[in-house]
């Protein structure tokens, strides 16, 4: 024999599957509705709308961790770097934007304008053997990519003291891009002859 109690138990449970399965699936716990809240906020077209309105309120860290988290959930890369870098560029942290360049030059190493980018931040943070390394990868891709013959030469002839390389550089430059914003520099360092 069942105690009443038991049994009064019971019978509330039964009437409680009933109720629930007559009345459809019972609400969300607060906690199932952070969870959903968390994955909606993880959408990346959100993360970039985020990140760029932190941008624009001038909290460049927490744009820089918006994009970053945008990326990282499959926002496209072609609208999301730029900004990113940008970011980080306006912000002084010149490492960070090295390191989001080198992770996406590992998933697209063909990104000339990014790899060129990258060289120019090496030699802004005094690492001038990685920044030529960089900028011989571009012309290696791109031959006639004209800022990087000219950032070559500066680093040859301000650096590295090698007139002769800095030269051919400038001349390559100048030969690309005779009227180009560098090209008063380029010709006033090129090597006279002698006679």
């Amino acid at each position: 024999m069942i105690p009443v109690g038991r049994r009064r138990w019971s019978h509330v449970a039964a009437m409680a599957v009933v109720l629930s399965s007559a009345c459809g699936p019972p609400p969300p716990s607060r906690m199932e509705r952070d969870v959903e809240k968390v994955e909606t906020e993880r959408e990346p077209n959100k993360l970039v709308d985020r990140g760029k309105a932190f941008a624009q309120m001038g909290d460049l860290t927490r744009a820089e961790q918006y994009l970053t988290s945008a990326l990282e959930e499959g926002a496209d890369p072609d609208e999301v770097l730029p900004l990113l870098m940008r970011i980080c560029l306006k912000s002084g942290r010149y490492r960070v934007a090295i390191e989001h360049a080198t992770t996406e030059l590992k998933l697209r190493p063909h990104n000339e304008a990014l790899r060129f980018l990258l060289g120019s931040l090496y030699y802004a943070i005094g690492n001038v053997p990685a920044a030529r390394e960089e900028l011989e990868r571009v012309l290696a891709t791109k031959p006639d990519h004209a800022e990087a013959h000219f950032a070559l030469a500066t680093i040859a002839r301000d650096d590295e003291g090698d007139l002769l390389r800095a030269d051919l550089h400038f001349r390559e430059y100048l030969r690309l891009r005779p009227d180009g914003p560098h090209a008063e520099e380029a010709r006033n360092s090129l090597l006279k002859s002698v006679p």
